[in-house]
């Protein structure tokens, strides 16, 4: 222990962290800058109603989250981490400038074409690229002399992705509402273009490193080798089950795989049963761009000294996360072992009840907004609605029955 201690204080923080965290400040910037405008862009520009908007941007963002299996694969497997972020980046950057384009009314081009398009690449290029960041700058550590220090890069990590989130998404709705350009009253094409530029300059700042980088081969993905053993067992299984029984079904891969490497697959199995619930949690805090920025919208946004605009109200779990950081380990966690609750799994329950309490305040906020909302007309009937602005009286005469009436100033 002493020896490794001796070795941590000669191993000097490794420089190429940096562009590393640079690369995703940009890149997050861009990132939650789109995301937070996008529903309002697809409903008042591109004229979708509300359901339309929603299944949108979702499959806009299930596709990013579900092609990051795929960028770990490709990354693990054949390209390493360096080649993917690096060029795989340029999908994203050709997405961006498309949706960027699409939104400058000068031009003249196809808004909505451009924009599926352009989230289709964005949807591609963010997945994946996504599960190599965070990995390659744990590549950078010499383990486990530096495990302290990687320690630092993972809270650094975390830091610079809720700061560049905060300041988006802080960002871009004035960009979008109080800049006006092209005749508009919303300057769409600068909300997308300035985070745009944040993208080249990430590719530029993580290329900048590349000199010192430490780049280790592809040796395999992990994801693979569980699904064969996995695969494996199951087969094997059905072959042998009747003539050779085994204790656990993962038994059954022995013959084909490593010893260790079937005990690690079974504590990953009952590992993933703690993570059932939380495709629930991410489904409901999800919803922050999309239903509850369109519920936004309906609200007036006052403040007080401040007028928040619909898009900003999702800077409140970033502004919460940075704030509380310092908070969690000084009060919040002896607090919460003061009731009782001190296991990670007690945590999670917790977080998703509060989550659920949310959506019980949403659902209430709603119905209170519904008796603000116009009475639509039934099928067959119409409605007439008429403003008088000037400083008199009118009368409104019809030869229809029940259509005589006064129009006070």
């Amino acid at each position: 222990v002493s020896e490794a201690e001796g070795q941590v204080q000669k191993l000097p923080f490794p420089k190429s962290i940096f562009f590393i965290i640079g690369y995703e400040l940009c890149r997050g910037f861009h990132s939650y800058g789109l995301r937070t405008i996008l529903v309002l862009y697809l409903s008042r520009q591109l004229d979708y109603d509300d359901d339309t908007t929603t299944v949108i941007f979702h499959v806009y963002s299930m596709i990013g989250y579900f092609l990051c299996v795929f960028g770990a694969i490709i990354s693990d497997s054949w390209l390493g981490k360096f080649k993917t972020i690096f060029y795989l980046s340029f999908i994203y950057v050709a997405g961006s400038a498309l949706v960027t384009l699409g939104a400058v009314p000068p031009l003249n081009l196809p808004a909505t074409t451009f924009t599926m398009v352009g989230l289709g690449l964005m949807s591609l290029g963010s997945g994946l690229v996504k599960p190599s960041i965070s990995a390659f700058g744990g590549d950078q550590f010499k383990l486990p002399e530096q495990v302290k220090q990687m320690t630092t890069f993972f809270s650094m990590y975390y830091f610079v992705v809720n700061a560049g989130s905060l300041i988006s998404i802080t960002a871009t709705p004035i960009l979008r509402d109080d800049v006006h350009c092209f005749g508009e009253k919303d300057c769409y094409s600068l909300a997308f273009g300035l985070p745009a530029s944040f993208v080249v300059i990430s590719i530029v700042v993580f290329a900048l490193g590349r000199p010192l980088y430490k780049n280790k081969p592809p040796a395999g993905n992990m994801v693979v080798l569980v699904s064969k053993t996995i695969g494996n067992a199951i087969a094997t299984k059905w072959r042998e089950k009747k003539t050779n029984p085994r204790e656990h079904w993962l038994d059954y891969a022995d013959k084909k795989y490593d010893r260790q490497l079937i005990e690690d697959v079974k504590v990953l199995m009952r590992v993933l049963v703690l993570y059932l619930p939380l495709p629930i949690f991410w489904a409901l805090f999800d919803q922050q761009g999309s239903r509850w920025t369109i519920q936004a919208t309906r609200m007036d946004g006052d403040m007080g000294s401040w007028n928040i605009k619909p898009d900003q109200m999702q800077l409140i779990n970033p502004f919460l996360i940075l704030a509380f950081i310092p908070l969690y380990e000084l009060a919040f966690y002896p607090l919460l072992a003061f009731i009782g609750i001190r296991r990670p799994l007690q945590k999670l329950t917790l977080g998703g009840i509060f989550a659920g309490i949310a959506f019980i305040v949403s659902g209430l906020v709603e119905l209170s907004l519904e008796d603000t909302y116009p009475i639509l007309p039934t099928a067959g009937n119409a409605q007439l609605r008429v403003y008088n602005g000037e400083n008199c009286n009118y009368a409104i005469t019809s030869n229809l029955t029940d259509l005589n009436f006064d129009i006070a100033s």
